[in-house]
């Protein structure tokens, strides 16, 4: 059964991003997005409900993931600058399979971010 999660790291300071804001969208052929669900990130680091989306609401097609991560650094007492070099983390990946698994983890800091489709 498939299902879709996601998990953040704080790089700079070494724990889970706990508060983040974290959106996900379905795009449409169009280019268009719409907002499934929008959550706040628990202690570590993931949506504290599950899965973003669950079997029965898996679907083939193009997905985005809106991390606010500028948003999360100032909460925490960074100082960033007005303009923030990493303001908004707008990840667009596809699924393929409804019934697999897509793990989207996200590596974050002030400066620098990786993603890759986890397990």
């Amino acid at each position: 059964m498939g299902h879709l999660s996601t998990h953040v790291l704080d790089t700079a300071h070494g724990c889970p991003a706990a508060g983040m804001k974290v959106t996900l969208q379905r795009l449409a052929d169009d280019g268009s997005a719409r907002t499934i669900r929008a959550i706040t990130l628990d202690a570590d680091g993931r949506n504290d409900g599950g899965p973003l989306l669950d079997a029965a609401a898996m679907a083939v097609g193009r997905w985005r993931l809106v991390f606010e991560v500028a948003a999360y650094f100032r909460a925490r007492g960074v100082a960033l600058p007005a303009v923030p070099f990493i303001d908004v983390v707008q990840l667009d990946f596809g699924i393929a399979d409804a019934a697999g698994h897509y793990h989207v983890p996200l590596l974050v800091s002030p400066y620098a971010y990786s993603t890759y489709r986890g397990s």
